[in-house]
């Protein structure tokens, strides 16, 4: 852990889960900050700048889900999704919609906290190279994008396009290698902080919300090639 506690924001409304939560944050030496529904999550986010967000999707106002899309209009900072659901729509919906990961309830603490540590070490590895070795790959371009990678900012024609985590790592591993096709257990190896607890369903979702994002600035720009029963590639406009 680092020398200074990483605070969490834990967004629950059933006090049982969010005692539990709270004791093996704690435990862990997490500063942890609760929140009881949408509005005060919404409210809490904006005082303490949290380092990670624990969110249940399921509140009393307003759904985590909403919560999301609203934090995710001007940071960035990991957010884990609690479902009581085992549908696959809300598991893929939380991750559309900028989700980093999600647990299924009942769950295990020591299973949540270790996939905390593991998206924070991730997020650790990346911020804390020393300023030198930035500078040195502070940014890649590949014909009209441009990610910025200590600032984790994607650029499509200088618009910026707003990427969560995982689908701004997948840009990277995409423009490092112009056509190289790519399948999906490469991908996942190399974005996702647990490899094994992702899935191709996963990967899918990503890739369909990095193509929406780019459509959003430019609809008839198809960089993201599919290639049937393989993976993806990524086809440089620039040759």
């Amino acid at each position: 852990m680092p020398s200074h506690p990483l605070s969490v924001l834990i967004v629950e409304d059933e006090p049982a889960i969010a005692e539990t939560l709270i004791y093996a944050l704690e435990s862990e030496g997490y500063r942890v900050v609760h929140a009881g529904t949408g509005s005060d999550a919404i409210r809490h986010f904006g005082k303490v700048a949290p380092d990670f967000i624990v969110l249940d999707v399921g509140l009393p106002d307003i759904t985590g889900f909403e919560v999301c899309r609203e934090i995710r209009k001007s940071s960035g900072v990991p957010i884990l999704f609690l479902t009581a659901r085992e549908g696959e729509i809300d598991r893929v919906v939380g991750l559309e919609i900028g989700g980093d990961d999600y647990v299924v309830k009942p769950f295990s603490p020591r299973e949540l906290t270790a996939r905390i540590q593991a998206i924070l070490r991730r997020t650790q590895r990346n911020s804390s190279l020393p300023s030198n070795s930035r500078s040195e790959e502070s940014s890649l371009i590949s014909g009209r994008i441009e990610l910025l990678l200590d600032r984790y900012v994607a650029r499509l024609d200088g618009k910026n396009l707003e990427l969560a985590r995982y689908e701004f790592g997948m840009l990277k591993v995409f423009l490092a290698h112009p056509g190289r096709v790519y399948t999906r257990d490469q991908l996942m190896e190399r974005v996702w902080d647990e490899p094994d607890s992702a899935s191709d369903r996963t990967v899918d979702a990503h890739i369909k919300t990095l193509r929406k994002k780019i459509h959003e600035v430019d609809g008839s720009f198809e960089p993201i090639r599919t290639h049937r029963g393989i993976g993806y590639s990524w086809q440089s406009d620039d040759g």
